[in-house]
């Protein structure tokens, strides 16, 4: 390849303190959460959400309830595409530590949780939207997402990602709402119930060319199935704290950003068909505006095309050619 991008990693921690930098994405969970007024609130309750789940999840040896605390970092990744030092936000990741107050240990968690990307912005809320204007019938333009997933696994497969993680990322989202899922007799001591969905979502295509397979679990104690992007073995590659850290966050994050689905008050069944009507739910006490969330995501999109689709077009293409040759 005759041409090579080059990742560049930054680590910022993710507290009640924690402030957005100005090339992180709005619409990310974490950074929603430490906007407006409400700020540290939001942050301090989401980040004790995430220690009581963490800890119910990991009830043995544990009689008080507080024996863990996760931390957080945001592992935010710009690439240089030109090599001349000018880089552009590509991608940011949670990255999880858990600290086992009995033993005073700090235990490297998982990377990945949470998802979220410029690129991603772009191709979901302007070239998909932009392609279907006018049509009757929703479709995918050609290629679509390809270049986003080449680019994910080669910074996957570079260097920096190697020097920097022990495995290979999970990412944990929501289930899709025009998609039912059918429960399965496996059953997972941390994971849950497995369900499979009808068909594949767009998500799941997408997360394909990323190289990322997907499976649906309903943990114990929860209401609804979540989606597992992982590489590999998901069941076996990971150890239960790893996967409970995961787990806790996003299960906090979908509660507050999905309570239609996630803090519903009935607990989905054989066959199950997510709903964002639902009204039988409870809200938390996290306040955030999910109009402004999908209003950025649009506007985010359209800088990215600005700033970087056509700005490198030329570049990428034949990156992109050459990647797949």
């Amino acid at each position: 390849m005759s041409h090579n991008f080059t990742y560049s990693i930054k680590n910022i921690r993710f507290d009640q303190h924690y402030q957005p930098s100005s090339d992180t994405r709005l619409t990310t969970n974490f950074a929603n959460l430490a906007r407006g007024e409400k700020r540290q609130e939001n942050l301090y309750r989401t980040i004790s959400m995430i220690n009581n789940s963490f800890n119910s999840r990991v009830h043995w040896d544990n009689p008080g309830g507080d024996r863990y605390s996760v931390e957080l970092e945001i592992i935010h990744i710009d690439v240089d595409i030109e090599g001349n030092g000018k880089s552009f936000p590509t991608i940011e990741f949670l990255k999880t530590y858990i600290v086992d107050h009995k033993n005073n240990r700090r235990i490297e968690g998982i990377v990945g949780n949470n998802f979220s990307s410029y690129v991603r912005d772009y191709d979901f809320s302007v070239l998909l939207k932009n392609h279907n204007k006018g049509r009757n019938q929703f479709s995918v333009p050609d290629g679509y997402g390809d270049l986003h997933g080449k680019m994910f696994k080669d910074f996957i497969k570079s260097s920096n990602y190697k020097d920097n993680f022990n495995k290979l990322p999970v990412i944990c989202l929501s289930v899709s709402d025009n998609k039912t899922y059918y429960r399965t007799s496996n059953q997972h001591p941390v994971l849950g119930i497995e369900y499979i969905p009808n068909e594949p979502s767009l998500t799941e295509r997408y997360f394909k060319k990323m190289g990322m397979d997907v499976r649906y679990f309903m943990p114990p104690n929860s209401v609804a199935p979540f989606a597992f992007y992982f590489f590999g073995d998901l069941l076996n590659d990971y150890t239960d704290l790893e996967l409970i850290s995961t787990l806790s966050i996003m299960e906090t994050f979908q509660k507050i950003y999905r309570p239609e689905i996630y803090n519903a008050h009935s607990v989905a069944g054989e066959e199950y068909k997510p709903s964002l009507k639902n009204e039988d739910y409870s809200l938390t006490q996290v306040i955030y505006d999910r109009e402004e969330r999908n209003l950025l995501a649009v506007k985010q999109g359209k800088w990215c095309e600005d700033n970087f689709i056509q700005r490198y077009q030329p570049i990428l293409e034949k990156w992109a050619t050459e990647f797949a040759a």
